[in-house]
């Protein structure tokens, strides 16, 4: 941190004070914790699974039903929450997400039976819906274009660092002082993240801690993109664009993938490979770290290739195949030897998952203009919520009338593979679209 004066012409838009180099990368941190945050708050339930099931006595197709009451929440609210965001603007919008979703998470512990932990969970997906669409338009404005896989990458590795510290504090706090203040305590960390959001977060162009050279750098133009005032696409126009269906239904095929392994796997640890809840408070964060490590790589893959002179086209889609490859890791779940195995499979096959969708969320800014990509990604987090809703009881029953995880880890091995296929016939080159021209 650097104290710099502010005489320079052109930084009429910075008012002087301390000037901090890099600070991009620090609001990328900031969004790195919200997303950490998330899904500390989400895989509280799915932690707790197995001690709910036996003390309130649900059933299989319960846990689906309370899982698609969320996943319906969070689908809709999809729909509304990018143009909101888009809207009142990163800073307020997202204030405004995190804030709901932490009151709901905290009203979890006054549900007593599957219909009312379905309805609090239901407005925990109402708040949490407008996470992704914040973070992605806040890398879009924060971040150029051979940056932003990079920075989704981090961000997203919030995921998983949030499902790995859920099962020590969770089934820790559940086992000193019972489940209730689980969801008190969890739902409760955001309320920390909003006051240094509110204090930090600004538009480069309005942040008083920017230099100069930083914010000539995100606001250069980039080849395929302008800068020009025109005005936003309507989010139902944006269905006309074969650029935003290819993303969309890339979304659809693979976000239930990771929805069946956050909400499932401590419950298949558990019931199938004999852990116990004291067991999976060390070891059901193992998979999320890997994970972490391919939500960065897959970030830094891409963009790296772009440094070298790669077509943003080609280096987005390679990295994508090398991923999708990744995941039939999941046939072998099952048929792994042991516990430890098994968890090793997982660890792919969530690595591989966390890689695509780091590279996934960063076409959507690759393709479209800032000021629509709240609205962009929101759809596309919507279409993946609706596979989760679909997976969801799917799962449930499957489980409840089989007793095998097998048909879901198929499911889960082949869906990543399909989906770059038709994400590449939809979208044969990854560019900036073209206002006014419909795909056909």
């Amino acid at each position: 941190m650097t104290a710099a004066p502010t005489s320079t012409a052109g930084e009429s838009t910075t008012p002087s004070g301390f000037k901090v180099r890099h600070l991009r990368w620090y609001i990328c941190a900031i969004l790195f914790f919200a997303t950490t945050v998330n899904y500390v708050d989400r895989q509280t339930l799915s932690n707790l699974k197995p001690h709910l099931q036996v003390v309130l006595h649900w059933s299989e197709s319960d846990y689906g039903w309370i899982v698609f009451a969320f996943q319906i929440a969070y689908a809709g609210t999809m729909l509304a929450a990018g143009p909101i965001i888009d809207h009142l603007g990163t800073r307020l919008g997202y204030a405004l997400a995190i804030t709901w979703w932490s009151i709901a998470g905290m009203a979890t512990a006054l549900a007593r039976g599957a219909i009312s932990f379905g309805v609090a969970r239901f407005f925990l997906g109402v708040g949490e819906a407008g996470n992704f669409p914040s973070a992605i338009k806040a890398v879009a404005e924060w971040f150029p274009k051979k940056e932003r896989a990079l920075a989704t990458g981090i961000f997203n590795a919030g995921t998983n660092v949030g499902a790995m510290i859920a099962p020590p504090v969770v089934i820790g706090i559940t086992l000193r002082w019972g489940w209730q203040w689980a969801f008190i305590v969890t739902g409760g960390l955001g309320s920390i993240w909003v006051v240094v959001w509110s204090l930090a977060y600004r538009t480069p162009a309005q942040h008083p801690c920017i230099t100069p050279e930083e914010l000539q750098y995100i606001q250069a133009v980039e080849p395929g993109e302008s800068h020009q005032d025109e005005p936003k696409i309507p989010w139902k126009k944006i269905l006309t664009y074969r650029e935003a269906r290819g993303f969309i239904l890339g979304k659809f095929m693979t976000d239930p993938i990771w929805w069946f392994y956050i909400f499932w796997f401590p419950s298949y640890l558990n019931q199938v490979r004999g852990l116990s809840l004291e067991k999976l408070a060390y070891s059901a964060w193992i998979p999320f770290l890997v994970a972490d490590v391919g939500s960065v790589a897959g970030g830094w893959l891409s963009g790296h290739w772009i440094k070298r002179g790669w077509t943003v086209n080609r280096a987005r889609k390679v990295t994508m195949l090398i991923f999708a490859l990744l995941m039939p890791a999941g046939l072998l779940i099952e048929v792994a030897p042991n516990a430890w195995m098994a968890m090793a499979f997982i660890s792919v096959a969530m690595a591989a998952h966390q890689g695509w969708s780091a590279n996934i969320f960063t076409l959507a800014s690759d393709m479209f203009p800032k000021k629509d990509l709240g609205s962009v990604v929101g759809l596309g987090g919507a279409a993946g919520a609706v596979g989760g809703m679909i997976i969801a009881p799917l799962a449930g029953y499957i489980l409840q009338w089989f007793h095998t995880y097998v048909p879901l880890f198929i499911i889960a091995g082949v869906m990543h593979p399909l989906a770059i296929v038709v994400i590449h016939r939809m979208i044969p080159k990854v560019q900036a679209v073209v206002r006014g021209e419909l795909a056909h």
